[in-house]
């Protein structure tokens, strides 16, 4: 027997036009004007940060596969923080919080998916460089060719928006109930489902089928990549070596650690662990902090881009003085 308040969903035109409520911050009052100050400016840094990787990267005329993923994770960031922060610090700017409609929360979830499942996808073609780089230095040239860095980049952008698409629509065909109130600061998975009038096990089995092809599966194959590189590296008989080898895996386990982390402790747990004000703020965390640390693990732990953003101040140095 239906819910009371459900919305039905023989009309379809009804449904596309219908509005979504993101309370957003409304409980944080106190608050709003020093978080909406801390993370305009976080975003910003954010922003710049990716940007510069991004356009050094590009402008450097031979590029190393590693640097290849890097300019793509850096474009995927750039576009995965501007598709969530400015909804998020407008949430914050209005009191009462603001509205979305049902397409606009549609394309906002579809994004969000597809660009952080993209992302975990790169991040397992950036640890099989790594184990080529490391386990097979003399094929690398040949193994890790142009033409398959680009289609693994392809490959990981086409597999992170064909979940996200079954994951979006398999949750905006439920039924959902009034009032329409998401409470978070964005169409998430998790405060989305929640509306849905059919609480059952076969609502979350989407997105755990989701977790798994974009959160588990790359996770244990990235485990397994350096499974081997450490395999390998206990033959090592130089520390020197060993260090060398280490210091090209860092930035990638570190960016690794922190983007899946923050996703399973989002996602893959029980349903009745659900706390909207916890995940809010994970949330905040998750979409604002990460990609702002990104720019500096890539600045601070990798040689190459630390190498192509001084070969840019420096350009820029020479077209300033002529």
């Amino acid at each position: 027997m239906p819910c009371e308040g459900c919305m039905e969903r023989d009309n379809k035109s009804t449904d596309v036009t219908m509005e979504f409520l993101l309370l957003g911050f409304s409980d944080l009052l106190c608050l709003r004007v020093l978080l909406f100050l801390i993370f305009f400016i976080v975003h910003v840094a954010t922003v710049v940060g990716n940007t510069m990787i991004f356009m050094a990267v590009l402008m450097e005329p031979s590029r190393s596969p590693m640097l290849f993923f890097l300019c793509q994770l850096s474009a995927i960031e750039l576009c995965y923080t501007l598709v969530i922060v400015p909804k998020a610090l407008l949430s914050l700017a209005v009191v009462g919080g603001s509205t979305i409609s049902f397409l606009g929360c549609a394309a906002q979830m579809l994004l969000f998916v597809a660009l952080g499942g993209a992302e975990c996808l790169l991040l397992v073609a950036m640890s099989y460089d790594r184990y080529v780089a490391i386990c097979q230095p003399l094929h690398y040239g040949l193994l890790m060719s142009q033409g398959l860095c680009l289609r693994l980049a392809v490959a990981c952008c086409l597999g992170g928006c064909a979940v996200a698409l079954g994951l979006t629509v398999s949750v905006f065909r439920l039924p959902f109930c009034r009032p329409l109130r998401i409470n978070h600061f964005f169409c998430d998975i998790s405060a989305v489902l929640h509306l849905a009038c059919t609480q059952s096990y076969s609502t979350q089995l989407p997105l755990l089928a989701a977790c798994v092809l974009l959160l588990l599966l790359p996770f244990l194959l990235i485990l397994t990549s350096y499974v081997c590189i450490a395999a390998v590296l206990l033959h090592v008989p130089s520390s020197i070596g060993r260090g060398k080898a280490f210091s090209t895996c860092s930035s990638h386990l570190c960016i690794t650690l922190l983007h899946c982390g923050c996703a399973t402790f989002m996602y893959i747990r029980p349903k009745s662990s659900y706390s909207p004000a916890r995940d809010k703020m994970v949330s905040l965390v998750y979409t604002n902090i990460t990609p702002f640390l990104y720019p500096l693990i890539y600045s601070l732990r990798n040689k190459e881009i630390r190498g192509v953003l001084r070969k840019m101040l420096r350009r820029k140095k020479i077209a300033q003085l002529h």
